[in-house]
């Protein structure tokens, strides 16, 4: 079982998220937070495998908890619950330890497949959102860059492919379908770009992948 803890400050949205949880037999909603305050205290207590939080809530926004939780407890992954006008909280909430993105208005059955990879260790995230986050990106970071980003000498070919394919948004299991590997060569391509990069999960590479101009984002 996958336990999950759902964090929002709207009873509303968290009764939904809670029936589309409860929808699958290998989720169990271990709790339900409706500040950030109330989430930190609920992760270390309840120790859910995903924690799906919101950004903008009263007494603790979702970045802060996102890095308080992660303090406490490393292991935990943060699935980020995203609207339009969170933009400015999207890069932020990754450097906090966000692990993946999905849009409030996805389809809810993306929502239990974020969940089950975000579980699996891989970086789950809406397409929209991974455009949104390359724009905040480079808002931000290139006044202190001369240069764009650029892919380190030691890339290899193979990992540069998988790099492409981590921008198209794909898990482990789909890019080695796509190359005709097995899933832990997958797994070693993607270790090792974040070693050679820099960066420091899937969706970072992600976004490297889309301003280096190797996948459609």
């Amino acid at each position: 079982m996958i336990r999950v803890l759902l964090v929002d400050d709207q009873p509303l949205v968290r009764a939904g998220l809670r029936m589309l949880c409860e929808a699958d037999e290998l989720v169990e909603v271990a709790g339900e937070a409706a500040d950030g305050e109330q989430a930190v205290r609920l992760a270390e207590r309840l120790t859910p495998d995903v924690v799906l939080m919101d950004l903008r809530m009263p007494r603790l926004d979702g970045i802060e908890a996102s890095r308080r939780i992660l303090r406490n407890r490393p292991s935990t992954r943060i699935v980020v619950l995203t609207t339009f006008d969170d933009d400015d909280h999207l890069y932020p909430a990754l450097e906090a330890g966000a692990c993946g993105f999905l849009a409030k208005d996805a389809e809810p059955a993306d929502l239990l497949v974020a969940v089950k990879r975000a579980a699996a260790g891989e970086s789950p995230f809406s397409p929209r959102v991974l455009d949104r986050l390359v724009s905040q990106a480079v808002r931000t970071r290139q006044p202190r860059e001369q240069a764009g980003p650029r892919l380190p000498d030691g890339v290899t070919d193979r990992e540069r492919e998988v790099l492409a394919l981590l921008g198209d948004g794909l898990a482990n299991a789909e890019i080695a379908r796509r190359l005709n590997v097995g899933v832990t060569t997958v797994k070693t391509h993607v270790a090792g770009l974040m070693g050679k990069t820099g960066r420091g999960n899937r969706v970072q590479l992600a976004i490297l992948a889309v301003q280096l101009g190797l996948s459609g984002g």
